[in-house]
């Protein structure tokens, strides 16, 4: 069966999104489905007028009877006409809407928020990544929730075994973007200066001003003999420090699902995050303490807990790895997605 995935930008980015969508696309092809790569420009959410013309030209031209996924940033900042004059029926693919972003000026969280409205009024179905980003859409966005699947991302299994160094290694992953905390984090391991540990913090530089900020904090906080702050690492260099770690560590405003998380369960890390998102549906209670956004008293805390008292480490790892055990791989991702294409194909062919 045919199909088209739009996606703008670089695949191979190392963000959750673009991992999600990369082994969506790679799985579909494996299950034997003829699924094309329409790579848009990278310029999503804002792309230049020409930008917009370019990619509304590309989706437009797809034929009446190709389901099309659209990646997050082209519902939520496509046109609205441009969208609204695609003949393919559309499957949106939401991870996290655009308008919920931290930080924002409130005439673009509107225009946002007014933009993927309408746009997902245009969508035959809904894909999303977590119960969280459903209920979202049913709450913020009026999308019926029979228009909604989840397809959870798949968790790969770990290429390296454990192997945890000593002192115990504090990970966190993640891009540099104030939503993900890091400078929460740093000022949380601030406070834990009297017990022996080290921590690497790591992730693309989608914000060149937070990426300065946390190196500048690292430095004025004076943790630089024990805090490595490091930009996009290559897989088999960050899979590596997952093996050295004894402590997974994130302090995120707002997740839609969290793939990191996964990723830390499936290698038996206890998890130290918020309370916020999809983040307490993803991290099990037994496997990980979840604080309040923003409090890095009560994330230091919860990282002095794990550090000073382990037999609880040792617990909390154990049940992240009997759920990581548990967690769906990228296959069944793309059965969900699969259904969701067949599901949509035979609708256009019914209307037709």
């Amino acid at each position: 069966m045919k199909a088209a995935f739009a996606i703008p930008g670089d695949i191979d980015t190392l963000t959750g999104g673009y991992r999600y969508e990369k082994r969506l696309l790679e799985e579909l092809r494996a299950a034997g489905r003829d699924v094309a790569h329409i790579e848009l420009p990278g310029s999503f959410p804002d792309p230049s007028a020409a930008e917009m013309a370019e990619s509304v030209a590309a989706l437009t031209a797809v034929p009446a009877d190709v389901p099309l996924i659209l990646d997050g940033f082209l519902v939520g900042a496509l046109d609205p006409a441009g969208m609204a004059a695609i003949r393919a029926p559309i499957v949106a693919m939401v991870h996290h809407p655009l308008a919920l972003e931290s930080g924002l000026p409130e005439a673009r969280r509107k225009y946002l928020y007014d933009t993927e409205r309408a746009n997902l009024d245009h969508a035959a179905h809904v894909l999303v990544p977590s119960p969280h980003t459903a209920e979202t859409l049913q709450a913020r966005y009026g999308v019926a929730a029979e228009r909604i699947s989840i397809a959870l991302p798949g968790t790969d299994r770990p290429t390296q075994p454990g192997a945890p160094v000593v002192p115990p290694l504090i990970l966190s992953v993640g891009l540099h973007h104030p939503r993900k905390g890091h400078d929460v984090l740093l000022r949380a391991l601030a406070l834990l200066t009297d017990l022996d540990w080290r921590a690497h913090i790591l992730g693309r530089v989608h914000d060149a001003a937070s990426f300065e900020m946390n190196r500048s904090l690292n430095v004025e906080l004076g943790l630089t003999d024990r805090v490595t702050v490091d930009g996009e690492l290559a897989e088999e260099r960050r899979d590596a420090l997952y093996a050295q770690a004894s402590i997974f560590a994130l302090a995120s405003e707002y997740e839609g699902y969290g793939m990191v998380f996964a990723e830390a369960l499936v290698r038996g890390l206890p998890i130290v995050s918020c309370r916020a998102g999809a983040i307490p549906d993803t991290v099990p209670e037994d496997a990980g303490l979840l604080v309040p956004v923003g409090d890095s008293g009560a994330l230091a805390t919860a990282l002095r807990r794990l550090l000073a008292e382990p037999g609880l480490r040792d617990r909390m790892a154990a049940a992240a790895a009997r759920h990581g055990a548990a967690l769906p791989g990228w296959t069944d991702t793309a059965r969900v997605a699969g259904q969701v294409l067949d599901r949509v194909a035979g609708q256009a062919v019914s209307r037709a």
